[in-house]
Formats: C-alpha cells, structure tokens, sequence
C-alpha cells in the first residue's frame, strides 16, 4: 500500500510538471479564438461583445490628433509597461490610441500567457469571468487591414495585432482589439512577415517577464487575473 502511494504522488508530479511544459512548447499564433464546436476545418466569426461599431464612427468620437508616434502607459496590475506605437503603420496606431481614449482596455485581462513566447490581451469578453469559454473571441464588430512591414520584427518587446489563422483570413487582417507583446524574440520569429507588429515596449520589460513567468492553467490563462488598470498616452 505504501509502494501504490508513493507511485501515485510520483505520478501526480509528472503531470502536474507536463501541463506547465506544455503551455510552454504550445506556441501557437497569436490568434483570436473560436470557441463555437463546428466541422473540422472551419471556423465560426468571431463572437460580438458589444455593440456594433465601424472604423469610421469610432473616428469621429476621437477629434483630437494622434501624434506620429504616440506614447503610452499600459498600466496593468502587475506594474507599468510604456509603449510607443510606429508610424508605418497609422491604421494599427491610430486604432489603438483611439480605443484607449474610451476606456476601451480598462479592466481587461491578459488571457493567454506563454513564457518563452508572448503575452495576449485585449478581448473584452475578459471583463465577466462567467464568459471564460469565450476569452480570446472577443473584440469589437470591425477588424483591420494587414500593415505588415518588413523591417518591423518580433523583437523582445514588440507589440503585434492578433488575428484569425490564415485558412480563414487569407488577407491577415488584424483584430480590431487584441494585442500581443512579445517576451522572446527568438519563440516569436516565426511570426514575422505574418502578424502586423505596430509598435514596442520603451520602458517596463521586467513586467512582461514577470506576467510571462505567472502559473497558468490547461489554456495558458493565469491562475491569478492580470488586468489592465489603465491604458493613458503620455502627454
């Protein structure tokens, strides 16, 4: 009986040990999810989680002008992480700092954590925790058109729009709210050319880490929430 316990607790280490290995070597694209059962091979639109809008009507709510390359602190729970947002690639910039000025990011969690790899957020579905099935779905009724540009990588630090896979999304358009920052720049190369990096951590690397290394569970999201507090441009 003895020998059996001891096998049994050995046993339960080993597992426990490969869901933390797999999250690491599941390095999937940094995509938005589908969590609707459908046929093999195809896949649902995206979930709306709130109500519908368009590029154009949200342009209106923000009159005041984007600088060329604004900069921003994403305030997050685990600490401050500014960012600067390129201007190769204005729709990707001026998306995002117009979304920001709405509050659009506050409260949301980071729902998809890989260390090695990169850190996603950005879905609103995030905010009601009896959504979980759906994180990763989420964004606004509208996506935006690829600016892939050559010379932008997934350096350590980049931030990169999330979108639906290829097979579905043949023009790599990006979702109109998810994001990703990069924690290794090797894990994510074999993104470049493919995902529209639009802009780069400036200041607050060691919050990246430190929310890249948090436990997470089976889905790669944190046992713990991680939320963005605030995302405020710097004046």
């Amino acid at each position: 009986m003895k020998r059996i316990l001891i096998s049994t607790l050995i046993l339960c280490t080993v597992l426990t040990g490969c869901d933390r290995i797999r999250g690491i070597f599941n390095k999937k694209a940094p995509q938005t999810e589908d969590t609707t059962i459908v046929e093999p091979g195809t896949v649902p639109a995206p979930q709306p989680s709130e109500t519908p809008s368009s590029m154009d009507s949200l342009a209106n709510e923000a009159a005041l002008p984007i600088a060329e390359e604004p900069v921003l602190n994403i305030l997050t729970s685990m600490g401050n992480i500014k960012i600067k947002l390129y201007k190769e690639t204005p729709l990707h910039r001026d998306n995002f700092v117009k979304l920001a000025r709405k509050g659009y990011y506050d409260g949301l969690l980071f729902h998809r954590v890989i260390p090695g790899f990169m850190i996603q957020t950005g879905d609103p579905f995030t905010r009601d925790t009896t959504k979980v099935n759906l994180y990763g779905s989420g964004g606004p009724s509208y996506t935006i058109p690829a600016e892939i540009v050559d010379s932008l990588k997934h350096k350590k630090g980049a931030i990169a729009a999330a979108r639906r896979g290829d097979s579905v999304n043949p023009e790599r358009a990006s979702s109109g709210s998810q994001f990703y920052i990069v924690q290794d720049a090797e894990g994510c190369s074999h993104l470049n050319g493919q995902y529209t990096v639009f802009g780069e951590v400036v200041e607050g690397l060691n919050v990246v880490d430190s929310i890249a290394n948090v436990e997470t569970n089976v889905r790669d999201l944190p046992l713990y929430p991680i939320s963005i507090i605030s995302v405020k441009e710097v004046k």
